[in-house]
Order: C-alpha cells, then sequence, then structure tokens
C-alpha cells in the first residue's frame, strides 16, 4: 500500500504531479520522456534536458504560437522522411508518415529542441470504405543524429500503445475518469485493484478485456477461475518430496 499522499499534491493536476514524480526515480539520464500534449511545457523540457534525459512531445492547441509556426513549417511537406508499410488491424487498414526538419530549431521558443516532425495518418475502415486523414505535429530534444525519422515515429507509436493498452482500458471498462473516490487511501486502493483485474484478464484471457468482463459479468463464479480458488481451476501442487537425514 502507498503511503498516504500530501494534502498540497492532492490539489494539484497532472502538470504539477509530473516533476515530483520524477524526482523520485534515481536517475532518468538518457531516458526519453513521452507525455500528451498537456504536458508539452517548457518548465518539463527544461528539466529534463538538466537530468540528460530526452523528451518527446505532441503539440496541439494548448501551444497555440509553437502549433503555428510547425503548421507553417511542414505546410508544404513534399515527399516523406519515412513512410511506414500499410497495417491492417481492428478493421482499418492505417498507413503513417513522417516528415522532420531542424530547420526552426533556434527559431521556437521551446528549449533544447534537436528537430520537429510531422505525422500524417491516414485511415481506411474496411467495412465502410471511408477514409480519414490526421496531421500531428511535435518536437523533440533527440538529434538527427541519435533518432533519425523511423526512430521519432516509434518513440511516438510506443507512446500510444501505452496510453491504449493501459489509461484507454481503464476509463473504457472502469469509468475511471468519473471515479468519484477520494480520500484516505481509496484512490490508490482501487486503481491497484483495476490494474490487478486487467492485468489478470490479459495473461489468462484469450479474448479482448471488455469482452472478458462481460462474460464475468454474466457468470460471476467464473470470477473465481480467474482467481485460482475453486477446485478445478487451483493448480495441483505435486507431493514434496522425501528427504533423509
Amino acid at each position: 500500500m502507498l503511503p498516504r499522499a500530501d494534502d498540497s499534491l492532492k490539489q494539484t493536476n497532472e502538470i504539477g504531479m509530473v516533476i515530483p514524480l520524477l524526482d523520485t526515480l534515481p536517475t532518468i539520464a538518457n531516458k526519453t520522456l513521452t507525455a500528451d500534449a498537456l504536458l508539452t511545457q517548457r518548465k518539463l523540457a527544461t528539466y529534463l534536458l538538466g537530468r540528460d534525459a530526452h523528451y518527446v512531445f505532441t503539440v496541439k492547441d494548448n501551444q497555440p504560437t509553437l502549433l503555428a509556426d510547425l503548421r507553417l513549417a511542414f505546410e508544404q511537406r513534399g515527399a516523406p522522411d519515412f513512410r511506414q508499410p500499410p497495417e491492417c488491424a481492428h478493421g482499418r487498414i492505417e498507413t503513417r508518415a513522417i516528415w522532420s526538419t531542424t530547420a526552426l530549431n533556434h527559431y521556437l521558443n521551446f528549449p533544447g529542441v534537436g528537430q520537429a516532425f510531422c505525422i500524417e495518418r491516414h485511415v481506411v475502415h474496411k467495412r465502410t470504405g471511408k477514409t480519414s486523414t490526421e496531421l500531428v505535429y511535435g518536437v523533440t530534444s533527440h538529434t538527427p543524429e541519435n533518432a533519425d525519422a523511423e526512430r521519432v515515429l516509434s518513440l511516438n507509436r510506443k507512446h500510444w500503445c501505452i496510453e491504449n493498452s493501459c489509461h484507454w482500458i481503464l476509463d473504457w471498462n472502469f469509468d475511471e475518469d468519473r471515479c468519484t473516490i477520494r480520500t484516505g487511501f481509496g484512490p490508490e486502493n482501487v486503481t491497484r485493484l483495476r490494474r490487478f483485474a486487467t492485468g489478470l484478464i490479459k495473461a489468462t484471457s484469450p479474448d479482448y478485456v471488455a469482452a472478458t468482463l462481460r462474460r464475468l459479468q454474466r457468470s460471476p463464479r467464473l470470477v473465481f477461475d480467474y482467481l485460482r480458488m475453486t477446485e478445478n481451476s487451483a493448480r495441483r501442487r505435486p507431493a514434496p518430496e522425501a528427504y533423509s537425514v
């Protein structure tokens, strides 16, 4: 069980919590931090650079001047620096391409920019044939020498893999964002239980988390099977060997 959080920290939002959280790590040197656009903050970038870490930040409307500069820079993009082969998953065919530039490094009002980038995501829905194209802009402290366009795209995708496989699952299946538990150890304990349930389902179920939860709701007895609390599901331990003294 985690210790009780300081009352002053409980009133702080994500932006105010991220640096105290990173302070608990003994070292983050040579690590890369990715974050939602909400955390694309100059203070956080300066902090990471001061600890010899890197960042890959998405830029959206909360940084309007920075976003306008990136949109203008990538307005005439030409051929991409890297394009991923089409991928088919969840009824969609997705193609991603990335453009990067160092021309704005000394112009942008943001600490430690090593390159700016623009990612295009093109999606075709197989069932309906509808298509959509999304442009995402960002900045990173990585220079092209230690992170080319392909690696920057990979770092951006890994961030969303974590987001979709963890945070999105918790909110979609447990409605976590609307949870009203706020006092004592309640938030920590409930969060641990949700993550335990999600991890257990992922480790033992061949189906998606949402589908498995629906099946468990229809048959509560299956919950005991997942927890190995029934005779049929419990693993039988071998009899202890006899030892001579």
